[in-house]
């Protein structure tokens, strides 16, 4: 039996200006989770999204949210981030201490719990703590920015992945983000990608509707799985 990938669509990627609108149209779609990207300048070179902004599309949408924290100090903004009523949470390995206490935290929250680890990250650093999270979120492209190319070798690194979650964790959901475009997502599917984080390559590419996007990377993932 086929697995069902979930869609994450990335709202970084979208325009601001007609949010409600484009909240309204990935509900249709059937997108399954807003992605939310939260930047503090100093872990990457960029500033996105805060907790108001996540309060604000809770109140347009029923999709799930799904927060990607790239902060220096996540520890100190968990208790402002969980909240906001979190579906899915995760921080990055390189920067979080103590990584437990804070997965503790996040499941006390009554969110999923998710370690998230940069192209270069070594795939080992998931050995023992993989146990206790719900999902692994391998970025495919250095984070800060959409629309950059794909890092070669972070594809590899999910089947390593994948290996290591059927031993240790296999209700543990690989999740993928950086250029999951219409050719690249049915490898990171067959590698062993769960949920794909969607922007600029697939939902929000230029010339196509989120409705279309959306349409033609599921098609992309299905026709490539025989």
């Amino acid at each position: 039996m086929k697995k069902s990938v979930k869609i994450s669509a990335s709202l970084m990627c979208d325009s601001f200006r007609h949010l409600e609108k484009s909240l309204q149209e990935m509900a249709e779609a059937g997108i399954d989770l807003i992605h939310v990207d939260v930047m503090d300048g100093t872990f990457v070179p960029n500033f996105t999204m805060g907790p108001d902004i996540i309060r604000a599309v809770k109140e347009m949408t029923n999709i799930p949210i799904d927060v990607h924290l790239m902060s220096l100090t996540p520890e100190r903004h968990l208790d402002t981030f969980l909240s906001c009523g979190l579906e899915y949470f995760s921080i990055h390995a390189e920067t979080c201490f103590p990584l437990t206490r804070s997965i503790q935290m996040i499941h006390s929250a009554g969110a999923k719990a998710g370690i998230a680890l940069s192209p270069a990250t070594s795939a080992t650093t998931l050995d023992h703590i993989l146990s206790v999270a719900d999902f692994v979120m391998l970025m495919t492209v250095e984070p800060g920015y959409s629309g950059q190319k794909l890092v070669p070798f972070a594809l590899d690194k999910i089947a390593v992945v994948k290996e290591m979650v059927v031993r240790q964790n296999p209700h543990c959901e690989i999740m993928v983000d950086g250029n999951v475009s219409f050719e690249y997502a049915p490898q990171m599917v067959s590698a062993g990608a769960d949920i794909l984080v969607a922007g600029t390559s697939s939902v929000f590419k230029e010339g196509l509707s989120i409705t279309e996007g959306t349409e033609k990377l599921r098609k992309s993932i299905c026709s490539n799985r025989g």
